[in-house]
C-alpha cells in the first residue's frame, strides 16, 4: 500500500505545479484538474501526516531504548501508545480512500417516493419524508424541485419525484433507496393501537443528454390539463405533459409547472433517469453470478429502514444501526445515519476489490 500512496503523492504534486502554469489557469482543463487533485489531496493529506507520525513512533521507541531515567521512559511510552492509535485510524481512513469514487455521486438526483402498504397512513409517512429530505437537502446547500405529485385528500402523496440539484446530490441521497416502514398510531385510530405502514423510496442519477439519446421517432407526447387532489382540474390550458417512451414502454408525466415547455423538459429529465435505471437492472441481471455489494445496491422491494414512533428509534437493517432520535431524523438530521453507510458501503466495496486482488495475484 505504501507504494500506492507515494505514487498518489507524486501525481498529486504533479497536479499542483499544473494547477499554478498560466496556460492552464483558466483553460478548459483546469476544472478537471482541479478536481482531480481535490479528489487525491483526501488520501495525500492523512498520508503526509501518517509518515509524521511514523517517525514520532521511531522517535519514541528510540527514546525508550536508550533512555535509563524512569520518568523520560513513561514520557516515550505515553507518546508511543498515542501515536499507535492514531496511525490505526489514520491506516484505515485511507484504505477507505483508496475505493474509487463513484463518478455519478456528483450528479444530481432523482427521487421517486411511493406511498406502499397503509392507505392513509402510508400517504402521510411519504409526505413527511419528503419533508425530512427537504431539510436535510437544505442544510447541504442542494435545491429540491417537485417533478410529479399526486396528492391525498389528507395532505398526503400516493406518489411524489422530485429532483435534487447541486454537486455531490446523488452521492449523499442514493442510500435512501428501498422500503421505509413506519410504525405508530395513526390519528385516526380510536383505540391507540399502533399500525405499520410502508414507503417506498427510489433514487436514481441525473443523466446527461449524451448519456442517454432519445430518439424524437421513439417517444409519444401528449399534453393534458393538470389536476389537483380527487381529479379536478386546476388549470384550463394544457400545460401537463406525458411521455410514452415506445421502445421501452416507460410512461412519464409533469404537471407541476405552469409553463407546458417546462414540464416537457421535466419529464424528459425524469423519462433519461428511468431509462438509465432500466439499462442498469438490464447490466446487473447479466452479472448475477457476482457477489452484490450489500450496501447501496437496495431494490425497491428491500425493507431498509423502520421509523418507531412509540420507542423514538429508527434502525437501518443493512448495518444494524440504531437511533433514538427520531424527532431529529424527522427534522433532517440524518447526517449520522448517511455517513454510517457510506463508510459500511466503502469497506464492503474495499473487501469486494481485496478479494479480486488476490483471486488474480
Amino acid at each position: 500500500m505504501r507504494n500506492k500512496l507515494e505514487e498518489i503523492a507524486r501525481e498529486y504534486r504533479a497536479l499542483e505545479e499544473e494547477m499554478g502554469k498560466p496556460e492552464v489557469i483558466g483553460g478548459p482543463r483546469y476544472l478537471e484538474i482541479s478536481q482531480k487533485y481535490a479528489r487525491l489531496r483526501k488520501i495525500v493529506e492523512p498520508y503526509e501526516r501518517l509518515k509524521t507520525l511514523d517517525k514520532t513512533i521511531d522517535g519514541a521507541k528510540v527514546l525508550m531504548s536508550e533512555t535509563g531515567d524512569g520518568e523520560l521512559r513513561a514520557l516515550a511510552q505515553e507518546e508511543l501508545t498515542h501515536a499507535e492509535s492514531e496511525r490505526d485510524k489514520l491506516l484505515e481512513q485511507i484504505r477507505l480512500s483508496l475505493v474509487p469514487e463513484d463518478p455519478r455521486d456528483a450528479n444530481n438526483a432523482i427521487i421517486e417516493i411511493r406511498g406502499g402498504a397503509g392507505g392513509d397512513e402510508s400517504a402521510l409517512f411519504a409526505a413527511e419524508l419528503l419533508r425530512m429530505y427537504q431539510k436535510y437537502a437544505e442544510t447541504h446547500r442542494l435545491k429540491i424541485d417537485i417533478l410529479e405529485a399526486h396528492t391525498t385528500p389528507l395532505g398526503g402523496f400516493k406518489q411524489v419525484t422530485f429532483s435534487v440539484v447541486g454537486n455531490g446530490a446523488y452521492g449523499k441521497f442514493k442510500f435512501e433507496s428501498g422500503v421505509h416502514r413506519v410504525q405508530r398510531v395513526p390519528d385516526t385510530e380510536a383505540s391507540g393501537r399502533v399500525h405499520t405502514s410502508t414507503v417506498t423510496v427510489a433514487v436514481l442519477p441525473e443523466v446527461q443528454d449524451v448519456d442517454i439519446v432519445i430518439k424524437d421517432e421513439d417517444v409519444e407526447i401528449a399534453t393534458f390539463r393538470s389536476s389537483g387532489p380527487g381529479g379536478q382540474n386546476v388549470n384550463k390550458v394544457e400545460s401537463a405533459v406525458r411521455i410514452l417512451h415506445k421502445p421501452s414502454g416507460l410512461v412519464v408525466a409533469c404537471q407541476e409547472e405552469r409553463s407546458q415547455h417546462k414540464n416537457k423538459e421535466k419529464a424528459l429529465k425524469l423519462l433519461r433517469a428511468r431509462l438509465q435505471e432500466k439499462h442498469e437492472e438490464e447490466q446487473q441481471k447479466k452479472q448475477s453470478q457476482q457477489r452484490r455489494i450489500q450496501v447501496g445496491s437496495a431494490a425497491r422491494s428491500e425493507k431498509i429502514r423502520t421509523y418507531n414512533f412509540p420507542q423514538n428509534r429508527v434502525t437501518d437493517h443493512r448495518i444494524d444501526l440504531t437511533l433514538h432520535q427520531l424527532p431529529e431524523v424527522m427534522e433532517g438530521n440524518i447526517d449520522e445515519l448517511i455517513d454510517a453507510l457510506a463508510k459500511a458501503y466503502r469497506e464492503d466495496q474495499l473487501a469486494e476489490l481485496e478479494t479480486s486482488a488476490k483471486a488474480f495475484s
